[in-house]
């Protein structure tokens, strides 16, 4: 837990007692839940510089109008060792806060990461009724949905902040025959058509018209049937799956993606009672199961996408760190190609994760001398090499001897984000909105840089910093912080030296 976030929570929470106000009065006034007050009050909270405005205004105190942004101070070119462990899946987390709704009893989801993707989520669930608690202040979290959800006081303000919230589409459509949700906001990657989502609903007999800034849906009468995805996509899958699982009948689903998100979501509707074949593969077979209702426990499966995050930081400072609990499945592809770059690693041990499923294993890094691949780097649906883990080559194939040529071909507007990273010494040649040449060897250099509106980009950004030597700015990471959990602390026990202001 930062120090930093305990001290404005007490600071929050003594000003509030001081006013006489109430840890609900100030939900109300912040449009936001009690939990979610007191979470911030609490220090186990993130708090964006929005929210802290409006809790200036709500208490009427000049004094806790920080800055409108929260920003990193970087002194790179360091060299980091130690030990990090990998965090649960943010991807996971919100795929089965949102399946939650399925269960009208208590679901515990064990390891959930304290992050804003997450935070988001929660509120929008307790905005419409739902119970959330962590539990004895660990990272284990207790949902139990109310008899009948208020949908009519979602929290639009969080929900347009992610763009998980049409995972709530699949649950809903079991509880309601006409609901709206609002249009999902998150990371600005181009174009992100939600026609998949629409075209495997429709075959169940969910009709969705998209409004202006909302979905309006329609339920007829749920029926099964023989899915074709219109696209390999995470969330589209996990939609389609969600809706299928209580659906009396056997539901086909082919082209599926079969992502570690989506393999959580398929165990933890095992143990809810849903049988599922074919999990790890691209053709789904749901036995639907109208009367689910069940007490469960589940433990959220570790990310591969945080493990990327540190193999990135390792081959572009050129350290050697040890990664715990890596999920192998879903990083195999990608140390292929870093082996095959120069990148020398030691897989040290073998084991499972706690739910039983997932096959981890500790990487141990060393200092490399990495050279280009002559191939293309792109992404492919699992097992091919993840779209998330595309953008950590960048920093990579920028110390790397030789030209890259890294083809996003998923979203049309991330590759441009690439390009900041010349702002520190790269040459990152923008072919198209699609495609990158980088070539290396890069000596980064220190420079002051805005977070880009996505996710991964701006995780890359913050690697070439830690390589750049002199001290960097960084500013407005709430994006980062969308995805990484005190990010800023893990790197520092490797020996970093970011300073949050």
């Amino acid at each position: 837990m930062s120090s930093t976030l305990k001290e404005i929570g007490k600071f929050i929470a003594d000003l509030r007692a001081q006013k006489n106000i109430t840890q609900k009065e100030l939900a109300e006034l912040l449009e936001t839940t009690q939990s979610a007050v007191a979470r911030i009050e609490s220090g186990r909270q993130n708090i964006s510089a929005e929210m802290l405005l409006k809790i200036s205004e709500a208490l009427n105190r000049e004094m806790i109008k920080l800055p409108q942004a929260i920003n990193f101070e970087i002194e790179g070119g360091r060299k980091l060792s130690g030990t990090v462990t990998t965090n649960s899946s943010k991807n996971g987390a919100v795929f089965l806060l949102c399946a939650s709704l399925l269960n009208p009893k208590k679901t515990v989801l064990k390891h959930m990461p304290k992050i804003e993707e997450v935070f988001r989520i929660i509120e929008v669930l307790e905005s419409i009724g739902v119970s959330i608690k962590w539990i004895n202040d660990s990272k284990d979290v207790e949902i139990i949905p109310p008899k009948k959800l208020s949908l009519n006081k979602i929290n639009v303000a969080a929900a347009l902040r992610t763009r998980s919230i049409i995972l709530f589409l699949g649950p809903l459509a079991h509880l309601f025959k006409k609901f709206t949700l609002p249009q999902p906001g998150g990371c600005r990657l181009g174009t992100r058509t939600v026609r998949p989502h629409l075209y495997a609903l429709e075959n169940m007999g969910i009709d969705i018209a998209t409004l202006e800034k909302v979905y309006s849906v329609t339920v007829g009468k749920l029926r099964p049937a023989d899915i074709i995805m219109y696209e390999s996509g995470d969330t589209a899958t996990g939609s389609a799956i969600m809706a299928a699982s209580k659906i009396e009948g056997t539901t086909t689903i082919k082209f599926a993606s079969s992502n570690y998100q989506v393999q959580d979501l398929c165990y933890f509707l095992l143990k809810l009672g849903v049988k599922i074949e074919g999990i790890g593969t691209h053709t789904l077979t749901i036995h639907g199961k109208p009367d689910l209702g069940t007490p469960v426990e589940y433990t959220i499966s570790e990310d591969p996408i945080d493990s990327m995050l540190y193999l990135s930081v390792a081959a572009t400072t050129n350290s050697s760190i040890t990664i715990l609990g890596c999920p192998i499945d879903f990083l195999r592809l990608e140390l292929l190609k870093m082996e095959k770059m120069g990148f020398k690693y030691k897989i040290l041990n073998k084991y499972k994760s706690e739910n039983d499923h997932t096959n981890l294993v500790d990487i141990k890094t060393y200092p490399s001398k990495l050279v280009s691949l002559e191939e293309k780097i792109h992404p492919l649906p699992y097992p091919g090499l993840n779209i998330d883990n595309l953008p950590f080559f960048v920093p990579i194939a920028a110390v790397a001897n030789g030209q890259t040529f890294i083809h996003d071909w998923v979203y049309e507007n991330r590759a441009i984000h690439y390009a900041e990273l010349n702002k520190l010494g790269a040459s990152v040649n923008l072919i198209d909105t699609h495609r990158v040449h980088v070539t290396g060897p890069t000596e980064f250099k220190p420079a002051e840089v805005v977070c880009p509106p996505a996710l991964r980009p701006a995780a890359i950004i913050l690697i070439a910093m830690l390589a750049a030597k002199g001290t960097s700015i960084l500013r407005n990471v709430y994006v980062i912080n969308r995805g990484y959990e005190e990010i800023h602390e893990k790197l520092n026990s490797l020996g970093a030296k970011i300073r949050v202001f």
